[in-house]
């Protein structure tokens, strides 16, 4: 064990305060496996951003640590290991090596929320230049209102609740139909009101969401999930009241994710809309008729499930305060294969919904038949990031 001891003497020597003394209070982070590599050697999680392998170690301890519960305490991981005859300098070596592997933490219980476990590993100390880890525990004092509750938005709206998103407000004036059953609506639920079925679905999922049925009532995000184009009049309000929104449009064989707006802050829905005048100057005819001859659209059952998920965790990175990819830009995702084309463009200059910076000397060129756009710049109805 004298590697190990060597190894960690200078962290020690650094620390201010030893493991030992607080041991209570940390505990081995939840999710990380302990593996036997051998004799001496053990691993403590898989993902190469922060597993660790312990080596020099004596073969009992090495034995008792891939024998730990997930989620031990630095306390009952001590105790056992000082039972098993591992003398006191082997353990503190051991503690400590794992706290300078930042592979301790101080979440105050050993069965957390999968959210918050998986969450808990992505910390700015376990990943260099991550983001630094926010509890997802607040999102139990967020809502969000989901527009749009057929396949995608339902999938949307467990999504959510399932992971701790506190109260929900739900709309959709329809009735399910027989192309609506899956994502938890079922045969009996056809021709009930899709708001109260949706209703029943998410707090099967989620028993401690609230259901809100309040129209007025202000929320911290809402989601627009809206066939063939996004509708001006739903958009316009919400960016009035300054409310965020994400929109989410499902198309002929495929969604479109994004953009999630941030009234004042990123390009809007508008924008988005300039942008496509700009490459043909018949889109506002177009959506015009998109829009006023909207009829139901049917979602394919993957597309669905996909974007749902997609589309969910743009909402909880915004409500985490994490960044999100969709922020000035959007995620298409379009049969046959669903994987994700990311896309990006800036605020238009003729909005006017944010301070537009002046225009460079050579404005970007939008050209149906590009296979890449410009940098950080794309159009949402054609040009793909990197895809023909």
């Amino acid at each position: 064990m004298d590697g190990l001891l060597d190894e960690v003497a200078t962290r020690r020597a650094r620390r201010h305060t030893a493991i030992g003394s607080v041991d209570a209070e940390l505990r081995l982070r939840p999710g990380l496996r302990l593996l036997w590599r051998g004799p001496t050697e053990v691993q403590v999680g898989t993902d190469p951003r922060w597993s660790v392998v312990l080596t020099d170690l004596d073969p009992t301890a090495a034995r008792v640590l891939t024998d730990a519960p997930p989620g031990v305490t630095t306390r009952a991981l001590r105790r056992t290991l000082t039972a098993a005859g591992v003398g006191r300098e082997g353990v503190d070596a051991i503690l400590d090596h794992l706290g300078a592997a930042h592979l301790l933490t101080a979440l105050p219980g050993p069965d957390p929320r999968p959210d918050e476990e998986t969450w808990s590993l992505l910390d700015e100390a376990v990943v260099p230049g991550s983001e630094r880890h926010r509890s997802v525990r607040p999102r139990a004092s967020t809502s969000v209102r989901v527009r749009g509750l057929g396949r995608l938005g339902t999938g949307i709206a467990v999504t959510l609740a399932s992971a701790g998103v506190g109260t929900l407000h739900l709309e959709d004036p329809g009735a399910v139909t027989r192309h609506d059953v899956g994502a938890g609506l079922t045969a009996r639920d056809i021709g009930r009101s899709r708001a109260g079925a949706v209703a029943r679905v998410v707090l099967d999922a989620a028993p401690t969401v609230t259901i809100a049925n309040a129209p007025a009532a202000r929320v911290d995000l809402v989601v627009l999930v809206e066939h063939d184009a996004a509708d001006p009049v739903g958009y316009r309000a919400l960016l009035s009241d300054d409310v965020p929104h994400l929109s989410v449009v499902v198309r002929e064989a495929s969604v479109l994710v994004g953009p999630l707006v941030r009234p004042g802050a990123t390009a809007c829905l508008r924008c988005v809309d300039l942008h496509r005048t700009d490459r043909d100057d018949r889109w506002p005819v177009l959506a015009a008729q998109l829009v006023a001859r909207r009829g139901p659209r049917h979602e394919e059952t993957a597309m669905a499930s996909v974007a749902a998920a997609i589309a969910a965790a743009q909402v909880l990175a915004h409500l985490d305060g994490r960044p999100c990819a969709v922020s000035d830009g959007a995620i298409e995702l379009r049969l046959p294969d669903l994987l994700p084309h990311h896309m990006r463009w800036a605020a238009h200059p003729d909005c006017g919904c944010v301070a537009v910076p002046a225009p460079a000397s050579a404005p970007p060129r939008w050209d149906e038949r590009a296979r890449h756009p410009a940098p950080e710049t794309a159009d949402p109805g054609a040009v793909r990031a990197g895809v023909s």
